[in-house]
């Protein structure tokens, strides 16, 4: 078992034991009782946007860095992404291996005007109830350990929520798979789940497979402004940046240095 099935096998009981805690019935009923709050952009139309878009994550720890930020104040990481032009927010709320909390999610969500989505390895829809009721704008669904029924339905179900679904692919047969599921938001993981190997040109290699009207979103390893420049010119949308801003103590300066110099 790789890494990633043992992440999703861990999720697996651990939305079990929250589904015996908080049934189902009792997200759709809050949901219900709970009047969204009007999102000034949705994930995608932020990300579509003209020039390339920033998706700055929050994020404590990773099974491949290990502890990234024992100082972690995610609230005021999450303002100063804003502050500093950041189209949306990724916030990770997979506890084990990235010791992320969904209290990181629904804190942030409600003191950023950005969408949020939510970083978490879905393998049941209550996780996209639980991103509804905690103030996500987006859920992130993985080809890897989804198959393609679940992909669609998942995609669904969080449109019909008000919720954009990020679907996220690493070779040739996952991106086929993302664009036949219709998905409008597509990401490409640069980062080998499976072996954690990191290869920034996966996401220039996959462009072609990509429809033009969704959005596509580079994951992982980027760290220069020479990456972004790359990308941008194969027509990527939008970079999901986290460790690189993580270890950054001026997150501003740093994204203004990967976008060649200029202020978002």
């Amino acid at each position: 078992m790789n890494i990633l099935e043992q992440i999703a096998a861990q999720t697996r009981e651990r939305i079990e034991a929250e589904k015996r805690q908080t049934p189902t019935e009792e997200l759709i009923r809050q949901i219900k009782a709970t009047e969204q709050k009007k999102s000034k952009q949705s994930f995608y139309e932020a990300l579509k946007k003209p020039g390339m878009s920033y998706i700055c994550e929050v994020k404590k720890a990773s099974p491949s860095k290990g502890l990234i930020a024992s100082d972690f104040p995610y609230l005021d990481i999450a303002r100063e992404y804003e502050a500093a032009g950041a189209s949306a927010i990724s916030c990770l709320t997979e506890p084990f291996r990235f010791l992320g909390k969904d209290a990181y999610l629904q804190e942030i969500a409600a003191q950023v005007e950005i969408p949020v989505l939510r970083k978490d390895f879905t393998v049941d829809e209550y996780m996209i109830y639980q991103a509804r009721l905690l103030g996500a704008s987006a859920v992130l669904l993985i080809c890897a350990i989804l198959d393609d029924a679940q992909l669609r339905a998942y995609r669904e179900l969080a449109e019909s929520l008000g919720m954009d679904a990020l679907v996220e692919a690493h070779d040739e047969i996952e991106a086929c798979r993302a664009a036949v599921s219709g998905a409008r938001i597509i990401g490409v993981n640069n980062r080998d789940l499976k072996t954690f190997q990191v290869d920034v040109t996966n996401s220039v290699r996959l462009r072609s497979l990509i429809p033009e009207e969704a959005a596509y979103v580079s994951e992982s390893g980027i760290r220069t402004a020479q990456d972004i420049r790359v990308l941008r010119e194969n027509r990527v949308d939008a970079v999901l940046i986290g460790e690189t801003l993580m270890r950054s103590p001026k997150k501003r300066e740093a994204l203004e240095e990967l976008n060649g110099g200029m202020i978002l």
